[in-house]
């Protein structure tokens, strides 16, 4: 199976990207399954339903959220009815919507898609580690699923490669989202598992994580928030990560970064 995962849409720029790039990469790679993490996508602030079905029309498959998933006010309601967008799974009891969920491929192949936060240097929350280890009881890689992706959503790179090591061989893909800089550790783990510290964002790099820099910079130079941050505005580089799996066991066969577009030196599979 071939799924392609793409890093913390930001902004309009962002947006853009994915709906130039996504529907090529998905014919000329002949991608079964696609993940957009859209946490940042509305003025990178959240998510509204209108992008989640541009996204959907682009191609995307399920998209993946993050702690800005309740930036958007109609999102509270809207996520109880889009069983596609996923909000992380270690939020607690009663918070609306879902953080993992069985997706069916047009092939008829089924896809475990599940969602955590950290909680180095992020807001407390339940254990990532047992959230993931609850959802994978109920699935067997490779037998009732024929694949399954961890979008791990986090500041520290220790606790995003620990879930990685944490869980090898028992899923195909743990990719990290939310830092918005794409990482140099695309690997596969020695149980089998596909894993990169973070995928990075599709946003425009000439700025601060996707931010306009001067009020970006402001921030940091005078503690003072003056300003509203707003997405910066130039050309994206849509940054995603590229997984095969074997059809048999569900483990990874292959994975490669992508970049296209943007600043950022240029990645893709051939």
């Amino acid at each position: 199976m071939k799924v392609l995962f793409l890093g913390d849409v930001m902004g309009r720029s962002g947006r853009e990207a994915v709906f130039e790039h996504l529907p090529g990469l998905r014919d000329r790679l002949k991608i079964d399954f696609v993940i957009v993490n859209g946490e940042n996508a509305a003025g990178g602030f959240g998510i509204t339903e209108k992008i989640c079905r541009q996204f959907y029309d682009a191609g995307a498959d399920v998209i993946t959220a993050g702690n800005h998933v309740w930036d958007q006010r109609e999102i509270f309601s809207y996520i109880e009815t889009d069983k596609r967008l996923l909000r992380p799974g270690n939020y607690p009891k009663g918070t609306p919507g879902r953080g993992a969920g069985v997706f069916e491929t047009e092939k008829g192949r089924k896809v475990l898609v599940m969602h955590v936060l950290t909680r180095l240097f992020m807001d407390a929350m339940d254990d990532p580690f047992a959230c993931v280890e609850r959802t994978l009881e109920g699935y067997r890689l490779g037998a009732t699923v024929d694949a399954i992706v961890i979008d791990v959503h986090g500041e520290a790179t220790s606790e995003k490669m620990a879930m990685g090591h944490a869980f090898d061989g028992r899923v195909s893909l743990v990719a990290g989202t939310h830092s918005h800089v794409p990482t140099a550790d695309a690997q596969i783990l020695p149980g089998g598992t596909a894993y990169q510290t973070d995928i990075g964002m599709c946003g425009d790099y000439d700025s601060v994580i996707g931010m306009e820099k001067a009020a970006a910079i402001a921030r940091f130079t005078t503690k003072m928030r003056r300003e509203r941050l707003q997405p910066a505005k130039g050309e994206a580089t849509l940054c995603a990560v590229y997984l095969e799996t074997d059809d048999g066991t569900g483990l990874a066969r292959r994975l490669e970064p992508v970049r296209i577009g943007g600043r950022l030196a240029q990645s893709a599979p051939v």
